[in-house]
């Protein structure tokens, strides 16, 4: 049996959707693809079975980063690429990957810049380009901690960095881009929650009111997200509405915990 060289993993919740063009741009480099899948409805892990994958049922958990730590850590692969199904690889990482595991690495994990994609268009301000993130790692050597929805990987060891980019299909359309967000402001509310932030008017205009305006500011015109047009305003409005829609679930489900 030939040595697995490239383990790709991910973890997955209803991603018919993404899951094919995911695995379209890496099927021809990874050795074994593996799936932890936290229950889909639909037909992700059909799809996935039709690209040789080996998937891994498991309960959802909201912190989804524990479960990409299932999916990391069953992974047999001198190298490891962890992906989300909504991410492509594109040709020119391709094939700086396909380099690597050619003729090897001094890095024990490379950093790779992201392309998000948000309504109609990738999004180069705002602070949302470069997005680096590490993603390819040796074996043993990279994990999660799984303490925030926006940590990295950390490797132990030196790392170097790729030239191109990661293709991230993150919000083809407001009402997924809506269904994200719901996700990521609940996160913060138990986040919230977990720190017993007090309830007071001076917390409450934080973030009902200071958090939004200066978040705005800063994503909309000191990053520039005026020049990714109509999309980059709505992309720095809603950055900072976040504060304030996790502060107010927060406060209900404090308040009123029986309809938590």
């Amino acid at each position: 049996m030939n040595k697995i060289k490239l383990s790709v993993v991910l973890s997955t919740l209803n991603e018919a959707e993404n899951i094919a063009r995911c695995l379209d741009s890496i099927r021809d480099i990874a050795d074994e693809i593996v799936i932890v899948d936290e229950g889909s409805t639909d037909d992700t892990k059909v799809i996935a079975k039709k690209y040789g994958s080996r998937i891994i049922d498991v309960v959802h958990n909201d912190n989804f980063h524990i479960t990409k730590n299932i999916a990391i850590g069953s992974a047999k692969g001198e190298w490891i690429l962890q992906l989300d199904a909504d991410e492509k690889v594109s040709k020119g990482l391709y094939e700086e990957i396909k380099g690597i595991l050619k003729k090897g690495s001094k890095y024990n994990g490379l950093w790779m810049n992201r392309s998000n994609w948000f309504l109609n268009r990738f999004l180069k301000k705002g602070g949302q380009y470069p997005d680096p993130t590490m993603r390819f790692y040796r074996n043993g050597k990279g994990r999660l901690p799984a303490q925030d929805v926006h940590e990295q990987a950390q490797v132990d060891g030196e790392v170097g960095y790729f030239k191109n980019d990661l293709l991230h299909y993150r919000d083809t359309s407001f009402e997924k881009y809506l269904a994200g967000f719901n996700r990521y402001t609940s996160f913060i509310a138990s986040q919230l929650r977990e720190k017993k932030e007090k309830l007071n008017i001076i917390n409450a205009f934080n973030y009902l009111v200071v958090k939004p305006i200066y978040t705005f500011l800063l994503v909309y015109l000191r990053h520039r997200g005026y020049v990714d047009g109509f999309p980059g305003f709505v992309f720095a409005l809603f950055s900072g509405l976040r504060f304030a829609i996790a502060y107010i679930k927060y406060w209900q489900v404090t308040k009123y915990p029986a309809h938590d």
